[in-house]
């Protein structure tokens, strides 16, 4: 994980409105960087940097603070950590200003721009086999920045340019997909050779992350078929997960779940009330929350618990209740409720990685599910569930969008926004920055 340190001689550290140049002329030229396998792995690396590690800075940190603070799925422990307290106050109290929104902004901006590059320079890998797994992880981070842009914002800009236009969040989703169904063609006609295994940083399974993140961002944009399609091509055996270590360290360890001094979960219940309030017995509380935590103890665990705790690009579990909704939302509640049962009954224990730290959580160990079958009752209880699986992993503010619960200023309002303003940085250096959603 050593590598990781290369993003210090790969990437700008300048702002990232959407007309700057990237890469760092001074530290390391286009020659030395994107001409060749080795740079471009380099740069490969650093996207993962990027968008890991730099604790506050980092899209990681922030999706899951932004997703967690604005549906009281977390809560603030310190007012005085001020960014984070305006984003869980909600409404006006997240301005342009903001700094969990702009970093949200702005880095994930830079990894997509960087990816851009790496993707437009990978035909100067000569062995195709490397040339795949360049492609792959390049597409896999340009997904992630997007996806996490898709989550919080109504539009994005997903070229590089002066004045770079903006789409439609679910054209900038179909983007991505149509960019990692690229890369798994080129996996499948050229595996990944062992010299790019041998360079990049460990952790993340190529050929499952492609699929996971069609089935992800498939879901997000509408495309049911195309998203159960693909969470069925995922070994949920593999695991797929970011790696940090002493030098790069897992950023809401560092930041939040290390301490008691910036947020942790709302309750034992993740903030969750009335019919979406987790069952009695579900084996997934204990592992992400802390009952009765001491004095110096943040209430969250999970995938948070130490420095060098990998964290999940994707958890088994999502898949399955990526194919529950989508059939649900087909109105094939059969297979919606067989898929939702995968993930109710099952009694496997946590897996573990590298130095025992979790990987997945463990089963739910629930009974089937027995309510309505109803398409209304039967997506309630989905979204249940993927509040649990998914707990801490930023994914609660786009569900709650999605699932139509009640938002902004209405009764019983889950959400203190439906979308984020665009950060002043963004609107200061592009003319075509659309206006700001009210709430």
């Amino acid at each position: 994980m050593k590598k990781i340190l290369i993003l210090l001689a790969v990437l700008s550290m300048a702002t990232s409105s959407c007309d700057k140049e990237y890469l760092n002329p001074s530290t390391a030229s286009d020659v030395q960087v994107l001409t060749n396998a080795d740079g471009l792995i380099t740069v490969c690396n650093g996207l993962q940097a990027r968008f890991t590690t730099g604790g506050a800075l980092s899209p990681l940190y922030n999706t899951v603070a932004a997703g967690g603070l604005s549906t009281r799925e977390l809560t603030v422990i310190n007012v005085g950590n001020i960014e984070e307290f305006n984003v869980s106050l909600g409404a006006g109290n997240v301005t342009n200003l903001n700094g969990v929104v702009r970093n949200l902004w702005t880095q994930s901006q830079l990894v997509r721009a960087n990816a851009d590059l790496v993707l437009a320079n990978a035909n100067n890998a000569t062995d195709p086999g490397t040339r795949s797994g360049i492609i792959a992880y390049a597409s896999i981070f340009r997904a992630l920045a997007i996806g996490t842009l898709a989550q919080y914002f109504e539009q994005v800009p997903i070229v590089t340019q002066a004045n770079a236009p903006f789409v439609s969040r679910v054209q900038a989703l179909q983007s991505a997909v149509e960019q990692l169904e690229a890369a798994a063609t080129q996996l499948n006609t050229a595996p990944v050779s062992a010299d790019f295994n041998s360079k990049i940083i460990g952790g993340i399974n190529l050929p499952n992350t492609v699929q996971a993140l069609i089935a992800r961002y498939s879901l997000m944009a509408g495309d049911y078929d195309k998203a159960i399609a693909a969470a069925g091509r995922v070994d949920l055996a593999s695991r797929s997960v970011f790696s940090f270590d002493e030098l790069a360290r897992n950023p809401l360890f560092e930041v939040a779940f290390g301490n008691r001094n910036v947020f942790e979960p709302t309750n034992v219940n993740l903030g969750l009330t009335g019919a979406l309030t987790p069952e009695a017995g579900d084996r997934r509380i204990p592992f992400y929350t802390r009952a009765n935590p001491t004095a110096t103890q943040n209430r969250g665990t999970g995938f948070y618990s130490a420095s060098a705790a990998p964290i999940p690009v994707y958890v088994p579990g999502e898949m399955l209740l990526i194919r529950a909704e989508a059939y649900a939302r087909k109105n094939d509640l059969a297979n919606a409720v067989l898929e939702l049962n995968r993930v109710r009954t099952s009694t496997a224990a946590a897996t573990t990685g590298t130095g025992g730290l979790p990987t997945a959580p463990p089963g739910a160990g629930l009974a089937p599910y027995a309510g309505p079958l109803t398409q209304e009752a039967v997506l309630l209880d989905i979204l249940r569930n993927r509040s649990v699986e998914l707990a801490f992993q930023g994914f609660r503010l786009d569900d709650s969008r999605r699932f139509n619960r009640p938002g902004p200023g209405a009764a019983g309002s889950e959400r203190n926004r439906n979308f984020y303003p665009y950060p002043r940085t963004e609107r200061e250096n592009n003319t075509v920055t659309p206006d700001d959603p009210a709430a």
